[in-house]
Formats: C-alpha cells, sequence, structure tokens
C-alpha cells in the first residue's frame, strides 16, 4: 500500500538570549545564528556592542541535533532542503512573534532596528527582512548569501541600510560565490555596501566593533 505524506502545524516552543536592557535600549540588535552553532555561544560574539543603549536579542533555530555523532555538544539549524517551504513558512512565523515579544517588553516603543544574519543565518534574515512589517534601520549579510528569491526591492523601498560583510580566507563563501553575489546586488540595482575584511568564516570582535563605530550601528 502506498504512503501518503500529510502535514499538521504543531505549538512550538523556542528560545532566545537577550544581551543588554531590552526595555530600555535605543538600539536593538536581531542576530541569527549560523548552521550548528548554540544560540548561548553565538551571542557571546556580540558582548562587546551592549551598552546601556544598545540591546543584542539572539533567538535560537527551531531544530537541533548533535553536533558529532549522538552525544555531546548540541547545535541548530534553521532549515534543511527537506520540507524547505514549510520550515521556512516555521521560522518566519517564529521571527514574526519574536518581534511582536520584544515591542511587548518595550517601555518605549521606538528604537533603531539592526538585523544581522550570519552563514545560515544570512538567507533566514534576508527572508525576515523582505516579509516583516517592523521598522530596519540596517540589514548586515555576514559571510552569507541572499537566497534566490530574494525581493530586492523592499530593501530599496523600506529605505533599509544594507551591507555584505565577508572573509578573504572564508573557505565557505569563497571568491567564486562572492562575485556571484555582487553580480545579483548588482543586477537588482541595491546600492549595498560591500565590506571585505581579514579572516576566515566567522564574526571577529575587531572588526564588529570597528563597522558600528564607522556606520553608527
Amino acid at each position: 500500500m502506498e504512503s501518503k505524506k500529510h502535514q499538521i502545524s504543531v505549538k512550538r516552543t523556542a528560545q532566545y538570549y537577550v544581551l543588554g536592557n531590552l526595555a530600555e535600549a535605543k538600539t536593538i540588535w536581531i542576530v541569527l545564528h549560523g548552521y550548528g552553532y548554540a544560540v548561548e555561544f553565538f551571542s557571546k560574539k556580540f558582548e562587546t556592542i551592549v551598552t546601556d543603549d544598545t540591546c543584542v536579542i539572539a533567538p535560537e533555530a527551531l531544530s537541533k541535533f548533535y553536533v558529532n555523532g549522538v552525544d555531546g555538544r548540541v547545535g541548530a539549524s534553521w532549515m534543511t532542503k527537506e520540507n524547505r517551504e514549510a520550515e521556512i513558512a516555521d521560522y518566519l512565523f517564529y521571527l514574526n512573534t519574536l518581534y511582536t515579544e520584544i515591542v511587548s517588553l518595550r517601555k518605549n516603543k521606538s528604537f533603531k532596528l539592526n538585523v544581522l544574519g550570519f552563514s545560515q543565518g544570512g538567507a533566514t534574515a534576508a527572508r525576515w527582512v523582505s516579509q516583516t512589517q517592523a521598522k530596519i534601520t540596517n540589514f548586515i549579510l555576514w559571510a552569507s548569501v541572499f537566497p534566490d528569491d530574494m525581493p530586492f526591492e523592499i530593501l530599496k523601498n523600506n529605505n533599509i541600510k544594507s551591507y555584505f560583510l565577508y572573509g578573504d580566507k572564508d573557505v565557505f563563501l569563497t571568491k567564486s560565490r562572492v562575485a556571484l553575489q555582487k553580480q545579483k546586488l548588482q543586477d537588482a540595482g541595491l546600492a549595498i555596501k560591500l565590506i571585505p575584511f581579514q579572516g576566515k568564516h566567522d564574526i571577529p570582535e575587531a572588526v564588529l566593533l570597528e563597522q558600528v563605530e564607522k556606520f553608527g550601528w
């Protein structure tokens, strides 16, 4: 007898980490981790930019797994090629729900919002930015690529300042992939700031600090 696939929506419990004073910060960052990260450790990469006026929020992807074998360190993933559309819909709903939670915990509903996506979290962040009602000031794509179905006109129409950072020794985001991204951005007519740095597939503290100060993130 042939089996037939069915799908149902279920309630999930997600976790996120907050660095800084969410209720009163003037600038809020939402930062999305890469494949295999535990958000508890990914969030530490942003400790250096937290101030009395700056808060960082790091949500963890819904799918978790043992990084090595069947025990030990646990990482998370935003999606795979399996059930792709449903997983995208799930994480978009999750991030929209998180944003509503953020606003509800604020004393002042007005704040500057920066969104950063690293590696796998870059495409995730780009998709969320393209459909959210949140007013985003800066979108930072770090060591990642835009999804093929990215509606770039959203970034232009909403006056979102966009940045693309990549390391010169990144083994995942190779020179050829960077070149393809540059061509895609050029074809879309998107004025995005390209920022190469000396480093690997990572978010170096010094580079992050330098760019925050340079661009007023």
